[in-house]
Order: structure tokens, then sequence, then C-alpha cells
């Protein structure tokens, strides 16, 4: 009897530490959904002033385009190459700065993935047990067919009534 009230003890810290390392797992979850919510976020407000800035250089190519018209008339090929020396002008600082972004959004993935995978295989390595004790097992539904309580078979095995339950749930009794 006093190996299975140690063997008890034993196992209620091993369901509470289990239970910590669920909630440290959900907490860590948690916190880079965070993160990554917020780059995300911060990728979408640069987007943004991306499209404005087409916008806007747009617009002044139009402008640009209505006074080359209205001046001097330049070939076609020169108003081309013009053209494309501004635009290029201004998308160049544009384009680096979605460079330097996809690469470190590529970064935070890479990280987040070898978390995950370490994370992954830390959860693997926990096992939960199936039973309590076989021999406790076959004491509980043996007496609970024949009608005992499930309070008074906590009492007589000197388990506890979640325990008793759990064995009766895990052999389709209850």
């Amino acid at each position: 009897m006093n190996y299975l009230a140690q063997f008890d003890f034993k196992l209620e810290y091993i369901i509470v530490v289990m239970a910590l390392i669920i909630l440290y797992l959900l907490y860590y979850v948690y916190t880079k959904d965070t993160t990554y919510s917020k780059n995300i976020r911060s990728v979408a407000s640069v987007v943004e002033d991306l499209n404005r800035e087409l916008f806007y250089l747009k617009r002044k190519l139009e402008q640009a385009q209505n006074s080359m018209q209205s001046k001097d008339r330049m070939s076609d090929d020169e108003i081309y190459q013009e053209i494309e020396r501004s635009v290029y002008d201004m998308v160049q600082p544009l384009s680096m700065a979605l460079k330097q972004l996809q690469t470190n959004i590529d970064a935070i993935e890479g990280d987040m993935q070898q978390r995950i995978a370490q994370l992954e295989s830390g959860v693997k390595q926990i096992s939960i047990p199936t039973s309590i004790h076989a021999n406790d097992d076959d004491k509980i539904i043996s007496l609970y067919q024949q009608g005992v309580t499930v309070d008074t078979i906590a009492k007589e095995l000197h388990l506890s009534k979640p325990e008793v339950e759990f064995v009766l749930k895990i052999n389709k009794i209850k």
C-alpha cells in the first residue's frame, strides 16, 4: 500500500510538470504570434506606403509627359529614356527596402521553424501513461461492474476519484 501511495504522489508531480510544460509552450506560441503579427503589420504598412508612392510617381509621370509635350518636342526615345531614368531613381530605394524586409522575414521564419522543430522534438519525448496500474484497473473495473460507486472504489483502493473515473473512461466503461 505504501508503494501505491508513493506512486500516486509521483504521478501527481508528473502531471503538474506536464501541465507547466504545456502552459509554457502556449505562452511561447502566444508571444511568437504577437511578434509575427507586429512584423506583418509593419510589412503591410510598408506596402501601403509603396502603393502611395507609386500613385504619386504615376501622377508626376503624367505631369512630366504633359509638360514635355507643351515644351520643345522631344523624340519618343528621349522621352522614354528620361522617364525610365526618373522612375529608376525613385524606385531604387524602395526596392532596396523591400529586399531588406524580405531578408529579415526569411531570417525570422528560419528561426521560427528551428524553434518549432525543437519544441516538437521536446514534446515527442514526453509520454503520457495510459493507465495507473494494470492491477488497479482490473479491480476498479470489477468493482464498478458489481455496482460499487466511484467514491467507494476510490476510498477502498486509496485512489482519487478522478483517477478512478480516468480508468473507467480509458476502458470505455463510463
